[in-house]
């Protein structure tokens, strides 16, 4: 529930600050003074309308999960959003996106400000009925979480065996080209290295010639070696260091002699041939290593495809055992199903009867499996469609849904909030309405724009909207303060003793 609200210029409001109890609240005023703003103000705060306001701020006493948004959970939480250039949301002082904080405040707080067919969906309405199945039978509830372990994995399998038959059908052409990809990379057989050995070759290969001539250019030099030594012993000086230099340099001609000759042995187009191979590989792969890892990949697909025929006969066998155990298991759902669903109609059509709305009927139709079983619910109000009717009858039969959801599970609960509810509503109408929210609030905060003073009168707290030259206002009203406003709304602006009397009696009533 939220404990506290703090508004900070919301359009004509300056400033509010509320504090709220549990159970109906309900909000009346003339037309114009802002009530709709005042509510406008809460569900922006949960980012489930356009935020106007400086600054919104809440305490909320609810169990929420944060811990799934990267949040910590506290026992009593504040919700909070700013302004300025642009709007920012915090929880406990945490920043947090407007997507994240509607999805959050979706789990605790439900508005019928908007037309929404949720309640009238397949997957609310097998939730609903099976949660009075639960009732009847304590293994219901057991069952259908096995089903649903059941049905997904069955779903793998099946995905798994549609994928393996599209497959199938391209399985020749998949293995021909693995086993040409790994052909044609094994008869080449690259090694890591081989690529720069091989253009180290080439290089020397293209240098040949000119080393050649160079190194006989240079052994001319050897002819001139005696004269050297000569000259050196008539000036007396010592040989020895130019007879080493000399005979390293003799040692460097021959070692590049002998690598030449050897350049000469290789059969140069086979070379030629094996750089060529080796840089396709490369452009078409990438670098040697590219090359080798691909070839293994391929040579892993090749026996994966090889296993494919086997692994089909097996899933097929186990999918057909899997389908046959639930469809027996979706019968037994399917039979509980069809005993108490007239059961929910009549607890949901009393609810209507006490709205004074016509009857509906969810009917149970057969569809796909999934995870649910093979039924499908839909909702059926006579000869009339559901999205046609106005939005007073829609707002009943939401509620009356909402009401008989409340009896059946014992978590449900929060916060609703119901934009004039009771408008064009008569006198009887409305009654029933706040005797159905009456019945609500024992589960939910429930916060209500009222126009008649029969809701307004069962409220558990009553506030007035007012307007003046200086802006708008918000007042939690006491007992007599509540008598003079349903007055008001009973007779207008001018309060006639018989409208006075009716307040009290109504108020008296609750």
């Amino acid at each position: 529930m939220i404990e506290r609200l703090v508004v900070k210029n919301q359009l004509s409001f300056k400033e509010v600050d509320v504090s709220f109890s549990d159970g109906l609240i309900a909000f009346t005023g003339s037309s114009g003074a802002g009530k709709s703003i005042l509510m406008q103000s809460i569900l922006s705060l949960f980012g489930q309308c356009d935020a106007n306001a400086n600054s919104v701020e809440a305490i909320v006493n609810e169990k929420i999960n944060l811990e799934e948004f990267g949040l910590q959970s506290e026992d009593i939480n504040i919700f909070k959003y700013i302004k300025s250039k642009s709007t920012r949301y915090f929880i406990n002082t945490e920043s947090i996106s407007k997507k994240s904080m509607t999805k959050i405040s979706s789990s605790f707080l439900n508005s019928f400000k908007l037309r929404d067919n949720e309640e009238f969906e397949n997957k609310k309405l097998i939730v609903l009925l099976d949660a009075l199945v639960s009732k009847k039978i304590s293994s219901h509830v057991k069952d259908i979480l096995e089903f649903e372990k059941e049905f997904f994995e069955y779903k793998k399998i099946k995905n798994r065996l549609n994928s393996i038959e599209e497959k199938e059908t391209k399985l020749k052409e998949l293995k021909e080209f693995a086993l040409f990809e790994i052909s044609k990379i094994d008869d080449i057989d690259p090694k890591i290295g081989e690529d720069i050995e091989l253009m180290n070759f080439k290089r020397s290969l293209s240098k040949k010639e000119k080393i050649k001539e160079s190194l006989e250019d240079a052994s001319k030099i050897f002819n001139f070696e005696g004269a050297v030594n000569q000259f050196l012993k008539f000036i007396e000086k010592k040989s020895d260091f130019f007879n080493e230099s000399m005979d390293e340099l003799r040692a460097t001609i021959e070692d590049e002699r002998e690598r030449l000759s050897t350049l000469d042995e290789k059969n140069i187009e086979t070379i030629l041939d094996r750089i060529e191979k080796i840089s396709f590989l490369k452009s078409r792969y990438g670098s040697i290593e590219d090359v080798l890892e691909y070839n293994e990949k391929k040579k892993k697909e090749l026996k994966e495809y090889e296993k494919i025929s086997f692994e089909k006969t097996k899933l097929l066998s186990t999918c057909k055992e899997k389908s046959n155990l639930l469809k027996i298991k979706s019968t037994t759902l399917s039979q509980r199903r069809e005993e108490f669903i007239e059961i929910l109609n009549q607890k949901i059509n009393s609810y209507l009867e006490m709205l004074y709305m016509p009857k509906v009927d969810i009917v149970i139709s057969k569809t796909e499996l999934y995870e649910k079983g093979f039924d499908s619910l839909h909702v059926e109000l006579g000869r009339i469609n559901i999205k046609k009717i106005s939005s007073g009858e829609y707002n009943r039969l939401r509620l009356a849904f909402i009401a008989t959801t409340s009896e059946y599970f014992l978590n449900v609960g929060g916060i609703l909030v119901l934009d004039e509810i009771d408008a064009n509503l008569s006198g009887k109408e409305s009654m029933s309405v706040a005797k159905v929210l009456k019945i609500l609030s024992k589960k939910y905060q429930i916060f209500a724009i009222s126009h008649q003073p029969q809701l307004s009168s069962q409220a558990d707290s009553h506030f007035l909207v007012t307007k003046d030259e200086t802006g708008s206002k918000v007042k939690l009203l006491d007992k007599n303060e509540r008598i003079v406003e349903l007055a008001r709304m009973v007779s207008g602006e001018e309060v006639s003793s018989e409208a006075t009397i009716f307040a009290q009696k109504i108020l008296n009533m609750t």
